[in-house]
């Protein structure tokens, strides 16, 4: 007969799974990292990104960047039906875990790091189609976000960038339009055509529709952004280029392109020369280009895989609370 005291060991001894991964995720990041910094080397006259920066600014922007995460982990969390929600300490290690995932897996294949990194937690019985749906109305959400950012940066860039920025604009204005539509999706002339299709957008409509979990949770992610957005421009004064809103939010919204249309292919590690093209382009010198570029990269590799090990470490403290019995829930009620 098995003990109450070894089904609890056996169940702490099932934990450190989750934290293989992130050590695992740790030493490929950093090695794909420092093969990127050997590289830059060879094209800047530093020895490394952050010679030279400001440490007080620095520490700034990397705390928002971590900031960033935890906004987003509580917008995740809110467009989860309200009776299957997650805690935010999961949603966190999940958002985390694909971030930092994100740095060296093509297409997007984080997404599927943060699907099977929450369902791995324990106390998660959620099904696959609910944590898929949530991710789906998550990215419409986060476009919705999105916008107003997009705009400013178009009113205030060259026409160098309108191009681009009016592809981003496009594109968050018709995950508005999904989100707005909801239910009335499937009503579509053209979905009717195909019974599969139909379902996709009923199921999706269901989903993704105006709420005010919705509004919540897109209030969130703009503070995602916000912080992200933040975060860059106190790393470029770091630097020594100076205060730039136009700068911070250009490279903002051409980079979140990456994360919002799943068409990168080479994760963060490409974004990173996309980034110091798009900043060059902009007038900014050569060396001060390729350490933003690295030092963005770094600072949220850091802040993905803090708040992956943050998220870890709050999932792992509330599973080993003792759970209430039958017993100590009615004499609560009664009392």
């Amino acid at each position: 007969m098995v003990s109450k005291g070894s089904v609890q060991f056996a169940e702490i001894g099932r934990i450190p799974y989750g934290w293989k991964k992130v050590g695992g995720g740790i030493a490929f990041c950093s090695l794909a990292l420092g093969a990127s910094f050997l590289l830059a080397r060879h094209l800047t006259s530093a020895s490394w990104p952050l010679q030279n920066a400001d440490v007080a600014l620095v520490f700034v922007a990397g705390a928002a960047y971590l900031a960033s995460f935890g906004f987003r982990a509580l917008g995740w969390q809110r467009v989860f039906p309200s009776r299957q929600r997650p805690d935010c300490a999961r949603c966190l290690a999940a958002c985390g875990a694909s971030a930092a995932s994100g740095t060296v897996i093509p297409f997007r294949l984080d997404y599927l790091v943060k699907i099977s990194m929450l369902r791995s937690l324990r106390g998660v019985t959620l099904g696959l189609d609910t944590i898929v749906l949530s991710v789906v109305t998550l990215g419409m959400v986060d476009a919705m976000a999105m916008l107003p950012l997009a705009i400013g940066a178009i009113s205030t860039s060259g026409a160098l960038f309108r191009g681009p920025l009016t592809v981003v604009i496009l594109f968050c204005l018709c995950c508005t339009g999904i989100l707005l539509a909801g239910p009335r999706l499937e009503r579509l002339p053209l979905v009717h055509r195909w019974p599969r299709a139909t379902t996709v957008c009923r199921r999706v409509g269901e989903s993704a529709t105006i709420t005010r979990s919705t509004f919540v949770a897109g209030g969130f992610l703009f503070g995602c952004w916000t912080s992200r957005a933040f975060g860059s421009a106190c790393l470029l004064m770091a630097l020594g280029t100076g205060f730039s809103p136009t700068l911070a939010l250009v490279v903002l919204c051409l980079s979140a392109a990456a994360g919002i249309l799943p068409i990168t292919a080479g994760g963060a590690v490409a974004s990173m020369g996309a980034t110091a093209g798009i900043l060059f382009a902009l007038g900014v010198s050569k060396d001060v280009a390729i350490n933003f570029s690295l030092a963005s990269g770094l600072l949220l590799t850091f802040a993905a895989l803090s708040a992956a090990l943050v998220g870890l470490t709050g999932s792992l403290v509330r599973g080993l609370r003792p759970r209430p019995t039958l017993a100590t829930a009615e004499a609560a009620a009664t009392s």
